[in-house]
């Protein structure tokens, strides 16, 4: 106690307090950045998940493979479409649901030996979602669903062919979930295959 004193009567001592007592603690205070979002950083993922050579080939020759395949050049699952009326925070959630529903409903549902890698993507692409587990849109939900029914509409219309045409578009989905969940800068403004 007499050392406090002491210090407390010597602003150079006080500088030394605050320096060794008080400011570690404030550097390891886990209290949140103003302005950083949770919210935001829950709807991210590290694009590290989209450089690893090995699951992009699985991924972009299975598509390959299956799109050969698929008679319909007229439709398209996986496109701008998806995004039309929703706000740029919400496209990741929504490529989220869009994942969710193509692995449990198309890729989790074929035979495992009759497309390559197929078990290897659907794992690839249900570890992502599970990483987006916290996500969440933002406001209204209402063109989310709108624009997520219209695609499983679409695919359910086309019957048999529409998982052809879901497991063809692979290449696509890989593609637009990891401009619409990381940061990286966009190529070229918006652009995406059409």
């Amino acid at each position: 106690m007499a050392s406090l004193q002491t210090l407390s009567k010597s602003f150079p001592g006080w500088v030394f307090f605050c320096c060794c007592c008080c400011l570690p603690l404030l550097l390891t205070s886990c209290l949140p950045l103003k302005g950083a979002s949770s919210a935001h950083h829950a709807c991210r993922l590290r694009k590290i998940n989209f450089q690893q050579p090995y699951i992009r080939n699985r991924t972009y020759t299975l598509a390959k493979t299956v799109h050969a395949s698929d008679k319909d050049t007229d439709n398209r699952l996986i496109g701008q479409q998806l995004f039309v009326n929703i706000k740029e925070n919400n496209r990741c959630y929504l490529m989220k649901k869009v994942v969710e529903f193509v692995v449990k409903d198309v890729l989790l549902t074929e035979i495992k030996n009759q497309y390559p890698y197929i078990e290897e993507v659907a794992q690839f692409l249900a570890s992502l979602t599970s990483e987006l587990s916290s996500c969440k849109f933002s406001g209204n939900r209402e063109h989310i669903e709108k624009n997520l029914e219209q695609m499983k509409n679409k695919m359910e219309q086309l019957g048999e062919n529409g998982k052809t045409k879901a497991i063809g578009e692979l290449d696509l989905l890989f593609d637009y979930m990891e401009s619409a969940c990381t940061d990286a800068p966009k190529k070229g403004g918006n652009k995406k295959k059409n």
